[in-house]
């Protein structure tokens, strides 16, 4: 069994680690729309929509007057009091990784101390658009490494059951974010559902959750909207879906529960959010309305995730 400090730092290490692969994915995002030509362009901030799809909406407020391009890379990308930087993030995934050696395996370590070195040769000043999509590649190539280190090599021991908690959470929180910022932001007023823009918008946003393949396999169809919302909210066959991310949530909530032969407040709130999901649909999705059940999923997702912490890593 883990000291809850071990747990603790194992769990934190997933997270940030797939939370800088998502602050990546959010920044590819925005700038492969904001290279759209000018006639698919409208009149949104794709910058801006990067900044709230990561939750730092006010503390970017505070540092920088305006959502620019360069503003929004430096918050996003390299700001050391961003605590959701790719900087921030690379910086505490390693410490943790350190703290915990025993815990991982060489080639867990190996890999996010690379992405670490990697990330120090970069800085905002001297990027270009094509430097820019050279770093944002090597951010998610490195946390992919990470990953695919973790789950091949660790043990399947409560260690593991933390790192995959900590993944699965952060997971379903940035889907849900980036979801929400998509219907709610980017599209204009003046711009028609189905038009153009939107249908740029939308695949911009498949190809940030690497699910453009898995729409055309699993839909066979052209861009629809609430194909798009059901793809990355309820269907369990997308790695990135929210009901994906709870139903191994739930999974390894009681794979915790077997080995320390007792059930708890998490498991139950992780078992009533998967259920819930599981029994949703697209209709009911669209009936409470896209955005109110993305808020509502992030706030349970971010329930759940205390819940955890306070049975488990306190």
């Amino acid at each position: 069994m883990l000291l809850s400090r071990v747990a603790n730092d194992v769990y934190w290490l997933a997270r940030y680690a797939e939370r800088a692969e998502n602050t990546a994915r959010i920044l590819d995002v925005a700038s492969r729309l904001a290279a759209l030509p000018s006639n698919y362009g409208g009149t949104t901030n794709e910058w801006e929509s990067a900044m709230i799809a990561t939750g730092g909406e006010y503390l970017f407020r505070e540092r920088y007057d305006e959502a620019s391009r360069r503003n929004v890379i430096q918050f996003l990308a390299f700001d050391p009091d961003n605590p959701s930087s790719i900087y921030s993030c690379l910086a505490v995934a390693r410490r943790s990784a350190r703290a915990v050696r025993t815990a991982i395996t060489r080639e867990m370590w190996e890999a996010i101390n690379d992405a670490w070195l990697d990330l120090r040769r970069y800085n905002n000043e001297s990027l270009s658009p094509r430097q820019l999509t050279e770093f944002l590649d090597g951010v998610k190539s490195a946390c992919l490494k990470f990953d695919g280190s973790a789950f091949r090599t660790m043990l399947r021991t409560d260690a593991h059951a933390f790192f995959r908690l900590g993944t699965y959470i952060e997971r379903g929180d940035a889907t849900a974010r980036i979801l929400d910022v998509k219907y709610h932001v980017l599209l204009p007023e003046t711009d028609p559902v189905g038009g153009g823009l939107d249908y740029f918008q939308w695949s911009s946003i498949l190809r940030g959750a690497s699910a453009l393949g898995a729409y055309q396999w699993v839909f066979r169809d052209a861009l629809r909207p609430w194909r798009v919302a059901e793809l990355l909210t309820l269907r369990k066959e997308l790695p990135r879906s929210i009901a994906n991310c709870a139903k191994f949530t739930l999974d390894f909530l009681d794979d915790l529960a077997n080995d320390y032969g007792r059930q708890g407040p998490a498991q139950r709130a992780a078992r009533a959010y998967h259920a819930r999901l599981a029994n949703s649909s697209v209709d009911d999705v669209y009936r409470e309305g896209l955005h109110e059940f993305l808020q509502r999923a992030i706030r349970e997702n971010n329930a759940l995730s205390e819940t955890i912490e306070a049975q488990y890593l306190r």
